[in-house]
């Protein structure tokens, strides 16, 4: 199923019928601010084990996941003053801070380290999505079997179609990646650049 929602303005029946998947175990598609993401409930082990399946995915690489807010973040991770002033400064948007997991990260999550990868994507379909369904939601940027970043949300419906439940269209994204940040040792550490500008860190 594929459902189109006003990027400027989601309107909130179809949010909830996003969450409704969400919450009958689903998995889904929806646009971030860099490109679209593959997800399920942060709680939801058989989602999550269907997506490293979907993925091909090493289970020693664990997901990152999207929270509502920065004190929706405080539920999942350790914060320490430095880690919350920079990202204050800098969430919303394209990044994913690498901190201490809480615990109540499901282990499925922390395959080698107590850590764990968060977002607050600047986009208002996934901010409504998150904050409506009313805990964090796994996310994973859609790529094909050539292992490159799909823009386009009818070709994502098209190839896993037997696979996902619902496609959010957000319309057309740049394949892009977040920029990826550890900062569990109070010290910025880039594991991987991307859309977010390095030198604002």
């Amino acid at each position: 199923m594929i459902v189109t929602i006003n990027p400027e303005n989601p309107q909130a029946r179809l949010i909830k019928k996003a969450v409704q998947a969400l919450n009958d175990g689903g998995i889904i598609v929806f646009p971030t601010d860099t490109s679209y993401g593959m997800g399920c409930d942060l709680f939801n082990k058989r989602g999550i084990e269907k997506i490293y399946e979907i993925k091909k995915r090493n289970r020693k690489q664990p997901f990152s996941f999207i929270c509502a807010d920065l004190s929706d973040i405080s539920n999942y991770a350790v914060v320490s003053n430095y880690a919350y002033k920079i990202m204050k400064r800098l969430l919303p948007g394209p990044y994913t801070f690498v901190l201490g997991a809480s615990r109540l990260v499901p282990k499925i999550l922390l395959p080698k380290r107590k850590e764990v990868g968060i977002r607050i994507p600047d986009n208002n379909i996934c901010l409504s999505l998150v904050r409506e369904f009313g805990s964090p939601v796994i996310s994973t940027t859609v790529k094909s079997c050539e292992d490159e970043i799909i823009t386009d949300p009818h070709v994502i419906e098209e190839e896993f179609r037997h696979s996902i439940d619902l496609v959010i269209d957000g319309g057309f994204l740049p394949p892009e990646l977040s920029t990826v940040v550890n900062i569990v040792n109070d010290t910025p550490e880039i594991i991987r650049e991307g859309k977010g500008d390095p030198d604002a860190l």
